[in-house]
């Protein structure tokens, strides 16, 4: 289980990391190539988001490697739920309902690291 976490935390904070810093720093004209619904949102929440997924994605990862406050694992987990929660109401409020289901599936994730992480296996801080 503790493998399993590991594995899923390090995969998924990578992929926020990189998600969120295409957002929070590229042109929009570079960022419409993949992510078409941005020339039609406002660039700062744009930036916000991608703020929002690169300090999840960090969150998921380095509490719990450098076992300073591993609690905060747990806090990243449950604010990208929120985070992907947000995008789905989005996505639905433009007609996207493919989309969701990546956010379903996200939600899903997140909310087995938060579990794993504050009941099954968590990571003691060090002494």
């Amino acid at each position: 289980m503790n493998i399993g976490l590991w594995v899923l935390q390090v995969a998924l904070g990578l992929m926020f990391i990189a998600a969120g810093a295409m957002k929070a720093t590229q042109s929009v004209e570079a960022m419409t190539a993949s992510l078409p619904w941005v020339t039609s949102t406002p660039i700062e929440l744009v930036r916000f988001i991608g703020v929002s997924e690169f300090l999840g994605g960090l969150g998921l990862i380095l509490p719990s490697l450098l076992r300073i406050k591993p609690h905060l694992t747990v806090w990243a987990a449950n604010g990208l739920i929120a985070v992907m929660v947000l995008a789905a109401v989005f996505h639905a409020s433009r007609g996207e309902f493919p989309a969701i289901g990546m956010n379903v599936a996200m939600i899903a994730l997140f909310a087995f690291i938060a579990w794993g992480r504050s009941k099954k296996v968590p990571i003691l801080a060090k002494a």
